[in-house]
């Protein structure tokens, strides 16, 4: 695997980067990204190819389970990140992105799963507030769709959680940032987003008009 790697970086330099060497020379200068895009460190999800944008486009944050802690709860890596988006680089937008077949929600369903995993044990206790909502709600579905409802869950508690941080609250209150819940299907290549007017994650097409901010949690079982 590291060969494949390593080849890959002299494929980059020698053929890649010679077609986009002034944009790269532009990014040497500085970033000035409009999106903070929040998600799960799963491999199978390639932020720049899902929403198909250019090296210095997005302002990217990943942990396991695209979860952000509550700002009086931890104060650590990611509480840094959004702060200097927000704040340092004017960030716009901030969009939660969750997905399907999340290995992390499927430990928040099944905590046993990682009794051995002390320090992911640790981490995913920032998503009780889904666990709580979906152990009352979901009793009597069946487990995949108890999955795809804790995984949407999850990106409507983890956007509360980023209101509770200063520097999105204040440019909230502003009007100078929004905050987006979506949800990648692997299987399907489909992304859906929260719409708080129905209170449903829709299908993310081209013909949807901007996305709103999300004011208010639900479960919808399945997308």
């Amino acid at each position: 695997m590291m060969q494949k790697i390593i080849q890959g970086i002299h494929h980059f330099q020698n053929t890649l980067f010679s077609k986009k060497r002034k944009l790269f020379e532009r990014l040497a200068q500085g970033q000035s990204p409009e999106a903070l895009f929040i998600t799960c460190s799963d491999s199978r999800i390639n932020p720049n190819m899902l929403t198909q944008t250019e090296p210095g486009e997005l302002f990217i944050l990943r942990n396991a389970g695209n979860i952000v802690p509550r700002y009086d709860k931890f104060m650590g890596a990611e509480a840094a990140t959004i702060e200097f988006a927000v704040a340092g680089l004017g960030i716009k937008d901030i969009i939660i992105c969750g997905h399907s077949h999340c290995g992390a929600m499927n430990a928040v369903m099944d905590p046993a799963s990682i009794e051995n995993l002390p320090a992911l044990n640790q981490w995913l206790a920032h998503t009780e507030p889904t666990r709580q909502v979906i152990e009352e709600k979901c009793v009597h579905m069946d487990r995949q769709t108890v999955l795809m409802a804790t995984i949407q869950e999850n990106v409507l508690v983890q956007m509360d959680n980023l209101r509770t941080h200063p520097v999105v609250a204040a440019s909230l209150n502003k009007g100078e940032l929004k905050l987006h819940g979506w949800v990648y299907k692997i299987e399907t290549g489909e992304v859906f987003e929260y719409d708080p007017t129905t209170c449903h994650f829709e299908l993310l097409t081209a013909h949807r008009n901007e996305l709103s901010s999300a004011n208010s949690k639900t479960i919808q079982a399945e997308i």
